[in-house]
């Protein structure tokens, strides 16, 4: 898109020069120009002749990062960005009495801003939801506020403490978790990268996009791991950065791309928002792993243990078989393990800063794992996932809960 524009603006100085030459020149020959204009016209086209240098000076150089990938470098690691420094997270949001969490507003099944279901919903948002249920107790699952955050933004909005945590499809990297001041905690969602095609284009394979354009979110390792991964394999392609999610949507319908890579459970959700839906598919191929998880600034253990203890709820949860519809009845249950899961045996829920019953607010306001995914992206959902490696161990998938004792 700079592209154009910048050609686009070449163009009309161009144009400019060759008009001011004419004036200089005299519209015919018995014209006369007297000195002091023809010093001013001279002027100007030296003028427009240094700024035509200018631009095609700047067309050149993003010519030139274009051709070498530098373009797709993330930007979001190198902004300065006021660090919160803290390990009070926990005590900030208990007297606060509201959990912020950092969250994407376009990605059905996962973060999706819609007014007519109530506002946020989706898997990721269900997460923060139990955050909130973990931390503040009764009804704590109503007192998120949930913060859209774009590819680029996410990171910094968690250095500065504009959010608490982040839960929006974010994949751990050795990187991200060394570089950034930012601590991963147990990854809720197993995934993979993939490529979203128009039925029409003939491409069956990904080797088959040989010389084809590719839209991606900036920001993301989707970028990095496209660019690698036709690197390796000789092929030639054509990368798109885009910030604006939409207008990435819009333009991969409209032809601009011809093939739109994300990670795959992202890709099933803007699938269903195109016009026909059917007209599309996903090719079976993976481009890379894609481990998603909650996100924490780095420094403070216990909010991390109460983030990650969280998730380990909702995994024991499941593996015991306590869910939503029954977690009232098993408050009676004399079983040692679910009595600790639900706090009916005290002294869990002092070591992280909570109320015994942490868990049992989460199961109750929320759910378990099993709850979660089946509501939001399961097989009874338009995103008709399987569990696949999102499964219990027990079940062929890789979910294996820690112990919660």
């Amino acid at each position: 898109m700079r592209t154009r524009i910048t050609k686009k603006a070449a163009g009309i100085l161009t144009l400019l020069l060759l008009s001011l030459a004419l004036a200089a020149c005299g519209v015919n020959d018995d014209a006369t120009v007297p000195a002091s204009q023809f010093q001013d016209l001279q002027a100007q086209y030296n003028r427009l002749e240094a700024e035509y240098d200018q631009v095609l000076a700047q067309f050149n150089r993003i010519n030139s990062d274009f051709k070498s990938g530098e373009f797709l470098e993330p930007l979001v690691e190198k902004q300065p960005v006021l660090y919160h420094v803290g390990d009070k997270t926990l005590q900030v949001i208990q007297e606060r009495g509201r959990l912020t969490c950092g969250v994407n507003a376009n990605v059905p099944g996962f973060g999706l801003l819609s007014p007519g279901r109530g506002g946020f919903n989706g898997f990721d948002i269900d997460f923060c939801r139990a955050v909130g249920a973990a931390t503040l107790g009764e009804r704590g699952a109503t007192k998120v506020d949930f913060l859209p955050q774009t590819g680029r933004s996410r990171f910094v909005a968690l250095q500065s403490g504009e959010v608490d945590v982040l839960i929006r499809n974010t994949t751990l990297t050795l990187t991200r978790d060394t570089e950034l001041g930012l601590d991963f905690t147990t990854t809720i969602f197993y995934d993979g990268q993939g490529m979203l095609v128009n039925n029409s284009s003939g491409i069956r394979r990904l080797d088959e996009m040989e010389t084809r354009s590719i839209c991606v979110t900036e920001g993301t390792t989707s970028a990095d791991n496209a660019q690698v991964f036709f690197d390796n394999k000789n092929i030639e392609v054509r990368i798109l950065p885009y910030t604006d999610s939409e207008l990435m949507r819009e333009d991969y319908q409209s032809g601009v791309c011809d093939g739109f890579t994300a990670d795959k459970s992202a890709l099933i959700g803007q699938q269903l928002l195109l016009e026909d839906p059917a007209a599309h598919r996903i090719l079976p191929e993976d481009i890379s792993r894609e481990p998603l998880g909650p996100v924490v600034r780095h420094g403070d253990d216990n909010w991390r243990d109460v983030v990650e203890w969280t998730v380990q709820c909702t995994l024991n949860a499941e593996y015991l078989g306590v869910n939503k519809d029954n977690v009232e009845d098993l408050r009676a249950s004399e079983d040692i393990q679910i009595k600790r899961l639900l706090g009916t045996e005290p002294g869990l829920g002092k070591k992280l800063g909570l109320a015994d019953d942490f868990c049992y607010q989460v199961i109750r306001q929320v759910g378990n794992y099993a709850d979660i995914y089946d509501s939001n992206v399961g097989i009874a959902t338009d995103l008709n996932l399987p569990r696949s490696l999102n499964a219990l161990f027990r079940d062929g998938g890789v979910l294996y809960p820690m112990p919660f004792k």
